[in-house]
């Protein structure tokens, strides 16, 4: 199939925003289809990978709100998804004995071998090894640039950390 592409001069500037928003989000799904299946044969997502880099980030301080700021979620599909990560044996979810309503989120012996195992990145660098290296110091001020603008735009308050990799 052969989609013609609109002539410039015919879109307004709202129409090229939002064909230009529409690449990002195809070009997203497409990077994260190829991480996950990086990741298939470690037996994470890259959902649960990401959270497995956060905890191990965040440290004793892990609780699922702060994991939920941090991946930029809504509270109750982080707590879903965490729940998912316990059955399959890689985070305990401990009380705080200071805090009683308070649970932290700790990584197990086998979330800690899966986060090792899965701390490859082969497919993130073939793909982004298609830009040169100042083309991905530009994407990257881009990216943070439009990051910030969307996370204002959301009324959340302060920007969420990035993992120490």
């Amino acid at each position: 199939m052969n989609i013609q592409k609109p002539s410039e001069n015919s879109l307004s500037d709202t129409d090229k925003d939002f064909a230009l928003w529409w690449l990002l989000l195809q070009a997203r799904r497409a990077m994260h289809k190829v991480r996950s299946r990086e990741l298939l044969k470690y037996g994470v997502t890259p959902e649960e990978s990401a959270i497995l880099l956060v905890v191990k980030t965040i440290g004793d301080a892990a609780t699922p709100a702060e994991i939920s700021r941090w991946i930029l979620r809504e509270p109750h599909s982080t707590s879903g998804l965490l729940e998912r990560m316990r059955k399959k044996g890689l985070i305990d979810k401990t009380k705080d004995l200071d805090r009683k309503n308070l649970v932290r989120v700790v990584l197990t012996d086998k979330g800690q071998e899966s986060l090792q195992e899965s701390s490859g990145r082969e497919s993130v660098h073939k793909i982004l090894s298609y830009l040169s290296l100042e083309e991905r110091q530009q994407l990257t001020s881009l990216v943070i640039k439009l990051r910030k603008a969307a996370i204002e735009e959301l009324g959340t308050f302060g920007v969420p950390p990035f993992p120490k990799i």
